[in-house]
């Protein structure tokens, strides 16, 4: 079900919307909205295109989506419980007029969770506003050491085949000679442009989409963090640890922990 068929969240006269609903199938079209939206994945895991950067949400974390951020969610696993709430934003608030995806601390996911009774409700509830309210006032503390864990489109042409190629081939030793044979530019043009579009180097982008893609793994429940760690490219279970506590500041048997 999808809020877009039946609702013109827009229209709504209301300053809060709740929307929670187990196996979620959103709207896979760009859009946006005049209310800010926060998107909490209780289970599963979820990607999401915001203003031209694709994040993943694994389970237990949430994303804050600015009001008016062209969005749209992508792919997605195949059972998600997704809690999903809309409200208007102060204006001269900086931080809700800002991308933030970060894990949900205990405090707040069961600020989420409280908010179910809510959920759908076409009515002004003052309860719901002041529980509400107090939530969204608090959002900035919850997301003080929010995660970086997106990837960025990238706007020109000349790397739609080398970043095709990285993201084929994620799990091999690639080095920027390899993408420039393939994008048929010079090193120096390449570095260039991969670390304007991207926003970071070819090291740290692999680092990301072999972090992004062991969080899918591990959120399908079918391999074991060593089977996870050599799947994504790493060549031991410590360089595996390693660079994923220092992306999801936790450690791999710390994410299983509080997700299962």
């Amino acid at each position: 079900m999808n809020p877009h068929d039946t609702i013109n969240l827009d229209e709504l006269d209301k300053p809060y919307f709740v929307w929670f609903e187990d196996n979620w199938r959103h709207d896979d079209i760009l859009h946006s909205h005049e209310k800010g939206q926060l998107v909490y994945v209780e289970s599963g895991f979820q990607y999401i295109t915001v203003d031209g950067k694709i994040y993943l949400l694994p389970q237990n974390h949430a994303a804050w989506i600015p009001p008016g951020a062209i969005h749209k969610t992508n792919s997605h696993s195949e059972k998600i419980r997704l809690m999903i709430m809309f409200a208007e934003t102060d204006e001269h608030s900086s931080f809700h007029h800002e991308i933030n995806v970060f894990s949900v601390p205990a405090v707040l996911k069961e600020m989420i969770r409280y908010s179910e009774r809510w959920s759908k409700s076409m009515i002004n509830d003052p309860d719901e506003i002041l529980f509400l309210k107090a939530l969204f006032n608090e959002l900035p503390r919850f997301v003080e050491h929010s995660l970086q864990l997106h990837i960025r489109l990238p706007m020109d042409k000349r790397l739609s085949q080398p970043i095709g190629y990285l993201h084929s081939h994620y799990q091999e030793d690639i080095k920027i000679e390899d993408l420039s044979d393939v994008s048929h530019l010079s090193l120096r043009t390449l570095e260039r442009i991969f670390k304007k579009e991207t926003g970071m180097t070819l090291s740290k982008y692999q680092q990301i989409l072999r972090i992004i893609k062991s969080l899918e793994l591990l959120s399908a429940g079918d391999l074991t963090i060593s089977e996870t760690a050599y799947a994504v490219g790493y060549k031991s279970l410590q360089a595996f640890t390693r660079s994923f506590q220092s992306v999801m500041q936790s450690r791999p048997t710390d994410f299983i922990k509080t997700t299962q």
